[in-house]
């Protein structure tokens, strides 16, 4: 699964928001409506993979054997582009019925008219059986759903179990000392690399994992920024360490290349325990799966996932809404998980309690149902997109010793300050 980075997303995202700015408006007309008896050609854009739409295209299938008068097309877009094409479609008011991107995406198109407030149609009986962290964030601060969690995504220590057992280490490490215990005997063991970050390395999903875990937060609950605690220096002062003192590379190396090359334990996005036996047969049985070491608050780690929901401009609201309702089935879920595995590409359902049957090893799932129920998701707070990119930059200079820790942690928060509007 591709994934492009945090950072660079949110850069292009700062971007485009601005420009789109101007075309924001509370007082959108209403798309007239097609006939509900007439037949309903749906149209979805599909933040991801081709493989990916295609399994979504397996529950959009199903949806309309039961429902002859509609057709849903699913349409791919990268996502390199996605927010770019789907900002435009919002603004200019033509386009897809339905949309799928980012987790907090759907906020920022509703606010500028382009999305349907869900609770309308129904939406909010699904919340139940939704992950609650994952579910608020795709809400609005001022609760209106203009999307709902589509599937999920999460970090795990991916780690060497040949090197850990060579260095005499009988189980992977649970807390933050036992890591940096690991890091210590792995050296000694003669391992060069014992550890490094993929997804999030320099990246503010990388210090959200150590944020949480120290009992931190970016905000307030009522969306002040809140980078001035204890717990905030505590996970920077950690994160700092593991680069400096104990030698985890500030570039980034993916999981299975990292694995590949003798780093003993790598922090990895979910995805990564699909590719790594095909792309590294070299691995086969030399590499397992645990959740991120727990902080001094608890194992709190990253839950990442797509958001879907209904445009604003579509001419089948009613249709569409119940078709992203529909996604929530047990048919829907399970008809993507079989093409998810038939495909070889990851898929964690937006309900846990169906985790297990994702495409993964059944140990591999365990894994991630075990992380994802202490997990918590991306601000859903105003001007978060905006500011993602720049509270990076200000983390990487503490990282890279061009700030000192106090200064990024304050130079981050002003830029959410500012962007909180």
């Amino acid at each position: 699964m591709r994934r492009t980075t945090a950072a660079a997303r949110a850069a292009l995202i700062t971007g485009l928001i601005a420009l789109g700015a101007g075309c924001a408006t509370s007082g959108t007309p209403e798309t007239r409506q097609a006939d509900a008896n007439a037949p309903a050609a749906i149209t979805w854009w599909s933040t991801g993979g081709d493989d990916e739409s295609a399994a979504f295209q397996k529950a959009a299938d199903l949806y309309t054997k039961s429902h002859p008068n509609v057709t849903i097309k699913v349409q791919t877009l990268s996502w390199d582009d996605a927010y770019a094409k789907l900002l435009a479609a919002s603004t200019s008011r033509s386009g897809p019925d339905v949309v799928s991107g980012g987790m907090t995406w759907t906020i920022q198109f509703g606010l500028r008219g382009g999305m349907v407030d869900l609770r309308k149609y129904g939406v909010e009986q699904l919340k139940a059986q939704a992950q609650p962290a994952q579910w608020k964030s795709a809400v609005s601060p001022d609760g209106t759903v203009y999307g709902i969690p589509l599937d999920m995504s999460t970090e795990a220590l991916y780690y060497r179990t040949d090197l850990l057992e060579k260095a005499g280490i009988k189980e992977p490490p649970t807390s933050w000392d036992e890591l940096t215990a690991d890091i210590g005997k792995l050296k000694d063991a003669g391992v060069r690399t014992p550890f490094s970050i993929d997804w999030g390395n320099l990246d503010w999903i990388g210090y959200f994992n150590f944020l949480y875990q120290a009992g931190g937060s970016f905000y307030t609950p009522d969306c002040k920024p809140s980078l001035g605690t204890p717990e905030a220096e505590r996970a920077l002062s950690f994160w700092i360490d593991l680069h400096r003192k104990y030698g985890a590379p500030t570039d980034t190396v993916t999981t299975s290349d990292a694995l590949d090359a003798g780093t003993a334990m790598v922090y990895g996005g979910n995805w990564n325990a699909l590719g790594i036996d095909t792309s590294k047969p070299k691995l086969k049985g030399k590499w397992a799966v645990a959740p991120l070491p727990a902080g001094p608050a608890g194992p709190t780690t990253f839950i990442g996932g797509r958001a879907v929901g209904v445009t604003s401009y579509s001419k089948h609201i009613q249709q569409a809404a119940d078709f992203v309702k529909y996604l929530y089935t047990d048919e829907a879920v399970d008809a993507v998980n079989a093409e998810s595995k038939a495909r070889n590409v990851s898929y964690l359902p937006p309900r846990p309690d169906k985790v297990a049957d994702s495409p993964f090893q059944p140990q591999q799932s365990e894994v991630f149902a075990k992380i994802i129920s202490t997990g918590a998701a991306a601000p859903g707070c105003p001007g978060w997109d905006e500011s993602a990119g720049d509270v990076a930059k200000h983390l990487q200079s503490a990282i890279l010793g061009k700030a000192d820790m106090k200064t990024a942690l304050g130079e981050a928060a002003k830029v959410m300050e500012r962007n909180a509007g």
